[in-house]
Formats: structure tokens, sequence, C-alpha cells
């Protein structure tokens, strides 16, 4: 059951949602994108994928694009399990790590503070919020103001 933030009513989701990330070496970034239906199983299976990829590095900036997202996941009991197990991983002690959520839009930025939440009380997890990509990208002391650049020259 997945809540539609946009209809404010909880619907059946048939379709997975889909999750990708790029890490960037060179800038010390991962970039992350979801598109449709959050759901938290797969969000483990994407985070495992990334934690297992040699160029993962704790302290990476995140930069976690929700602007495709319909709706997510309403398990809160199950959000906070997978965020301490993936605290476990990039939340040690000796290194900070930024996540900026791009959520452009009310449901979009209701769906980030829904996760942001979830972050709450790990001082090493600093989690921003903001409605365009070049606000995300200047958070995360990138000098490109949108993601297509991004995308098209980082490495």
């Amino acid at each position: 059951m997945a809540y539609l933030p946009e209809t404010g009513r909880h619907a059946n989701v048939g379709v997975g949602m889909a999750v990708e990330y790029r890490i960037f070496p060179d800038r010390g970034l991962v970039y992350v994108r979801y598109s449709g239906q959050l759901l938290l199983d797969e969000t483990w299976t994407a985070f495992a994928q990334y934690a297992a990829d040699p160029e993962f590095r704790p302290g990476q900036k995140q930069l976690v694009d929700l602007s495709q997202v319909e709706g997510v996941e309403q398990d809160f009991p199950k959000l906070m399990q997978l965020q301490a197990r993936k605290a476990g991983v990039i939340g040690r002690p000796d290194v900070e790590t930024l996540m900026v959520f791009l959520a452009p839009g009310k449901s979009r930025d209701t769906i980030a503070q829904y996760i942001r939440r979830s972050w709450e009380g790990l001082e090493r997890i600093v989690v921003r919020i903001v409605p365009d990509e070049a606000e995300a990208l200047s958070c995360l002391g990138q000098q490109e103001t949108n993601l297509s650049t991004l995308l098209a020259v980082a490495r």
C-alpha cells in the first residue's frame, strides 16, 4: 500500500519503483534517482548494490532525486529499520554524510520530509531538502546548475 500525497489517498501499487544510482568518485558524490512508487524493499536492494560498489566511500555526498516519485510506501517502522541498516554502513562516527533531496512540489516535499524524519537523531547524517536542481547542486558544492549538465560532464 503506498500513499499518494497529491490525492491524500493510499493505493495498491502493482508496479515497482525504479531506482538507480551513479557515483562520481572524483567529486565524492553519488546521484540517486527514484521514479514511480518509492518501495522500501527495493530501496534496500539498491542501497546494498551501492554499498558493494567498488567506488562506494563512506561520507560521499548524496543527491537524492525525488522529482519523478509518485508515492511512497507508508510503513514508518520498516523505514526506520531500513535507515538503521543504512546508517550502519554510511553513518560512521568519524565521517559526516550530506544528503540533499531534490523534491520539487508539495507532494514530493512531503515525501522528503517523511524520509528526513527517519534520519533524525543521527548527528553525522545531514539532510537538506530543496525544490530545484540549481539549489541542490549548490548545496553539494557543485558548479553545474542542472542535472543534465552534471550527468554529461561529471566523473
